[in-house]
């Protein structure tokens, strides 16, 4: 079954397609199915055109050289350079732009080479509010179902959304939704409940708080990561 969802993403490159699979037999049901939809998607994505890569590179390399305290330590050129190998990445960039997401450099992992863009838009996106949590909030409603789901755009994006930790870090780094809240991953326990997570903050101070994952609000969207 495996074999024929990776066919979906169309991998031109037989040692890549091997080392997912092994990756794969190392993760959960619910991480398998997490990462092979955003795997699909990220490799049936359109491009940018290069005049599109061009202005989104450019807009990027403004917003981090104007928040240095984001990235300290972190040399611009080089994360140009991994933008320009993963193609790819830059169609999802380009989506948390367009959603107001603002995302610029927040961290680096030694361990697997990647920088870590995270949404940095002073409120919550403007462009991913009034949704609940995932797909199953989503058809739980009777009515007035919102449009969409956060984690159901998070993944027609290409991103992961910020848990807690991830989310208590980017506000050392800043203050955001103080007008605002986002939500985050929330932790299965509390999923199965029916359940979910979300933060905001308030007198100088981050405020983890819970709702029904079928709840939407205009003033709370969700915040993403996205790794290259």
């Amino acid at each position: 079954m495996i074999d024929n969802i990776l066919s979906l993403a169309d991998f031109s490159n037989f040692a890549d397609l091997q080392k997912t699979k092994v990756l794969l037999n190392s993760l959960n049901l619910r991480e398998k199915y997490f990462y092979l939809t955003q795997l699909i998607n990220m490799k049936n994505k359109p491009q940018l055109s290069a005049e599109e890569q061009k202005e989104l590179i450019k807009t990027l390399k403004t917003r981090f050289e104007k928040n240095p305290k984001r990235h300290e330590n972190i040399q611009w050129e080089d994360v140009q350079k991994k933008l320009e190998s993963n193609p790819e990445k830059l169609w999802s960039l380009n989506e948390m732009e367009r959603t107001d997401g603002e995302p610029d450099v927040v961290g680096y992992d030694k361990k697997t080479d990647e920088y870590h863009f995270a949404d940095c838009s002073a409120e919550s996106p403007k462009g991913r509010r009034s949704l609940c949590y995932d797909r199953d909030a989503l058809n739980s409603r009777k009515e007035h179902k919102p449009v969409n789901s956060a984690i159901d755009l998070a993944n027609e994006i290409g991103i992961e959304i910020l848990d807690e930790e991830q989310y208590r870090q980017l506000q050392t780094l800043g203050n955001f939704d103080l007008k605002t809240s986002s939500w985050l991953k929330t932790p299965d326990n509390i999923r199965k409940l029916g359940g979910a997570i979300f933060c905001d903050k308030r007198y100088d101070t981050v405020f983890l708080y819970h709702n029904g994952a079928e709840s939407y609000y205009a003033a709370r969207g969700f915040r993403g990561v996205l790794k290259v």
